[in-house]
């Protein structure tokens, strides 16, 4: 069944989704015991969230999602289109554009050559492997310049987790354990090392005082180019690895 507007429509069924132009934006439907009403949003990756308390129809669910179907055209809009890792697209290494090549015929997995990434095996392998590549290369940098700075502050990490964040690029318990998304790889190298030193500095003070950023700014040297960096661009890093008719 469609709906048609003006901007978008929603087309139901076991894999509901909003079509918005030539882009088809996916519809996670979500129930939840502590939802007392319908909410609806759309995150980082373009898509759509309807959250549904237990005991609401799903048929009641779709019809709210249609009512705001002006408002997330408007929103899609807003939002940069996906780029999927697939052949001859390009995606940033450390902030350095690099185009994905498919090569069927080479052995291996994944390898940088120049500026680009070269993938070896089949095609529909393809978005995987440039996806674990990426996160390993996360993982290692971000270990690496971590343990640096907690050197430098005489501190201790209990662990480090890079996994794909949808809210926070990084995060600090009160254990010591250090999270990050992998997607700091695909900043430039000055933006990632003030968001790993903005949590390592929580090592030491797990609030946002004054002596808090006065100890990120000795880590970092240019913690307002990075911040500015982030507002200007952070929502842009989100549209990786994205493929259009799944959201993932």
């Amino acid at each position: 069944m469609v709906t048609a507007s003006s901007a978008a429509y929603l087309v139901s069924g076991p894999d509901p989704y909003v079509q918005f132009g030539t882009r088809r934006v996916p519809v996670d439907i979500q129930r939840s015991p502590r939802a007392s009403r319908m909410k609806l949003r759309i995150d980082r990756s373009a898509r759509v969230i309807l959250v549904l308390p237990m005991r609401t129809r799903l048929s009641s669910g779709l019809a709210f999602l249609k009512q705001e179907i002006p408002w997330i055209g408007q929103k899609i809009q807003n939002m940069p289109m996906p780029v999927p890792f697939r052949d001859g697209e390009t995606v940033p290494v450390l902030g350095v554009p690099h185009r994905i090549c498919h090569a069927p015929d080479e052995r291996g997995l994944v390898w940088q050559d120049e500026e680009k990434l070269v993938v070896a095996g089949q095609i529909e392998h393809l978005p995987r492997r440039v996806r674990d590549w990426l996160r390993k290369r996360a993982k290692r940098e971000i270990s690496s310049r971590a343990g640096d700075y907690a050197d430098e502050l005489g501190q201790t990490i209990k662990g480090i987790t890079v996994r794909d964040q949808k809210t926070r690029w990084g995060s600090c318990s009160s254990t010591g354990q250090l999270n990050f998304s992998w997607r700091l790889v695909l900043m430039p190298e000055m933006v990632m090392d003030y968001i790993i030193a903005h949590e390592v500095a929580h090592l030491r003070h797990m609030n946002h005082s004054a002596a808090f950023w006065a100890l990120v700014g000795e880590l970092h040297a240019d913690v307002p180019s990075a911040k500015k960096w982030l507002k200007e661009n952070g929502a842009e890093i989100h549209k990786y690895g994205i493929e259009p008719d799944k959201g993932v």
